[in-house]
């Protein structure tokens, strides 16, 4: 190695804990960009990792930053991959780079630090450990608002911070495998958005009714007992889900025997006739039994164009639905009033009274009817921020727990509508105010677009190969070296990095005080296994509950 520029830093010397950072480690082999290759001494990597500063012991590794100087500025780049050079025994190390910033002319430290690179080094560039009193001016906050959500690996005390108008404005997505503190994790994040906006407007869907704990003191939490959503908010596609059963060439037929009634049964409301163009999708209240009357009338007409049995599918399916008491939260004869204001101030926290966050608890809804509400739901956060333009803006952060099943990459079968819906708040929501938050342990199951719409990506433990490989295809290039480490994470760790940082980071997450923590803790089988009695008043409660459906 005597032969390479720059070889008479490789001499190994026992520089005390101090001076670690005085000397170079190795040097640049090989510029490409993004991606270029350094040379390490591994002799002075196991002196580096004896030092008492953790950044600097764990320097040359896997995951680790070095940096280099270029003029008066210092280049800070993520150690990606190792490989021990049979020939020279030294390492050749792939790095990508993260950032510059200038030289702090009595230390030598770094501070100003940026994103992108302005000048790249030459080959023969001296390569130096990143110490921690570095790590804190890389990824010092600046003065924009942001939380602080836990410690920057491999440090101690270097704070990680999120910027909120970043990362809200650009969406973000939340990935993990199950039991890596996923629902820990967005509770946290949620929780210190909250505790920095309490006039906050927020909307989360929660499938597991896991959250509504979480949130119980700054948050209002609605299931089916006190949601009351009207089913005259629906739209004419929603509607078809719920009342059109058949499929192919009679759904056709169906759909359009739905919608010429459907529009009769709203102009019979007071409200149609002040308004110019009535629609089939405008929200006006109606009565279901107008629905039925008026379809019962057009079957009877002599010179309808299809037989009897599509009124009868459709007037069926009305009857059946009403009769049901598990629909009664939404399709309740109690719920024809015209309660949309009263409605969309409560869900979107307008005003927020101090509990900026509506948990939405869809746990004990139907399941043939989860998706549609799902769709009002998403649909009302858009429709609202679209015709709300001209007033005073209240921007909306709508977070979907188990996104891949509102969004999958499969364009048939049932719950098309809140696919639609959610595919174009990530394209068209933040031109509106409207944010998207997407929790998921599937992201390879999420429609094909909508996580590269994602400007901020906080990714936990995946194990699924597949999954792996689609997070790593929708992060941008300065991240991919972060990635590889994604199996390797421990629970409550996540890599963060697009928009809402300000470079990518790995983070040791803080923990949640006990009262804010979401319901979806593992039962301990071997404690709960040691426990008996009282099974009888167990049982009856729990089939007087089931019978019931919960009421």
């Amino acid at each position: 190695m005597t032969h390479m520029p720059g070889a008479h830093q490789f001499t190994p010397t026992a520089a005390p804990a101090s001076l670690a950072n005085a000397q170079s480690m190795g040097m640049v082999f090989q510029i490409a960009g993004s991606s270029s290759k350094i040379l390490l001494d591994p002799q002075r990597l196991a002196i580096l990792g004896q030092d008492a500063d953790p950044c600097t012991a764990m320097a040359g590794q896997v995951g680790s930053q070095v940096k280099m100087r270029v003029g008066s500025v210092w280049l800070v780049a993520s150690v990606r991959a190792m490989v021990l050079d049979q020939a020279s025994q030294s390492i050749v190390a792939d790095i990508d780079f993260l950032g510059e910033g200038d030289e702090e002319k009595l230390t030598g430290r770094i501070f100003h630090f940026r994103r992108g690179v302005t000048r790249y080094p030459t080959p023969g560039t001296e390569i130096f450990p990143v110490s921690s009193k570095d790590m804190q001016q890389i990824y010092a906050a600046d003065d924009r608002p942001h939380v602080q959500i836990g410690t920057v690996y491999p440090t101690t005390d270097t704070r990680a911070a999120l910027y909120v108008d970043q990362m809200l404005g650009k969406h973000f997505a939340l990935l993990g495998s199950t039991g890596t503190g996923k629902s820990t994790s967005a509770a946290l994040i949620l929780h210190r958005i909250c505790d920095l906006s309490p006039m906050g407007h927020i909307v989360m869907i929660d499938p597991h009714g896991e959250y509504g704990a979480a949130f119980a003191a700054n948050g209002a939490v609605f299931d089916i007992s006190n949601l009351a959503l009207p089913y005259w908010l629906m739209n004419f596609e929603e509607h078809c889900e719920v009342f059109v059963t058949s499929s192919g060439s009679e759904r056709t037929v169906d759909c359009d025997i739905l919608a010429k009634c459907l529009l009769a049964a709203r102009m019979k409301n007071r409200l149609a006739e002040q308004i110019g163009r009535l629609t089939v999708d405008s929200p006006v209240p109606y009565m279901l039994s107008d629905l039925t009357t008026i379809l019962q009338n057009e079957m009877g007409k002599l010179d309808k164009g299809t037989g009897a049995l599509p009124y009868m599918r459709i007037k069926t399916k009305i009857d059946e639905i009403k009769a049901d008491p598990r629909y009664s939260f939404m399709f309740s004869g109690m719920l024809v009033a015209d309660t949309m204001q009263d409605f969309l101030a409560k869900i979107f926290r307008l005003p927020s009274d101090g509990k900026p966050i509506s948990i939405i608890d869809v746990s004990a809804i139907p399941s043939d009817i989860t998706s549609t509400v799902v769709s009002v739901l998403s649909r009302l956060v858009f429709d609202y921020a679209i015709w709300a333009r001209d007033e005073p803006q209240r921007p909306i952060l709508l977070v979907c727990e188990e996104a891949h099943r509102y969004i999958p990459n499969s364009t048939s079968g049932n719950g098309q509508a809140v696919r639609k819906i959610l595919e174009r708040i990530a394209k068209e929501g933040r031109k509106y105010g409207v944010s998207l938050g997407l929790i998921t342990q599937r992201p390879s199951d999420l429609a094909e677009g909508v996580l590269s719409q994602c400007g901020t990506i906080i990714a936990m433990r995946l194990n699924n190969d597949r999954d792996q490989a689609f997070v790593k295809a929708a992060m941008p290039e300065g991240a991919r070296g972060f990635l590889d480490s994604i199996p390797a994470l421990r629970n409550r760790e996540a890599i963060i990095c697009g928009e809402g940082v300000a470079v990518p980071i790995r983070v040791a997450l803080d923990n949640l005080e006990e009262h804010r923590r979401p319901a979806s803790g593992d039962p301990s089988f071997t404690a709960l296994w040691r426990q008996s009695g009282d099974e009888e008043a167990i049982l009856d409660r729990t089939i007087t509950r089931w019978r019931n459906q919960g009421r």
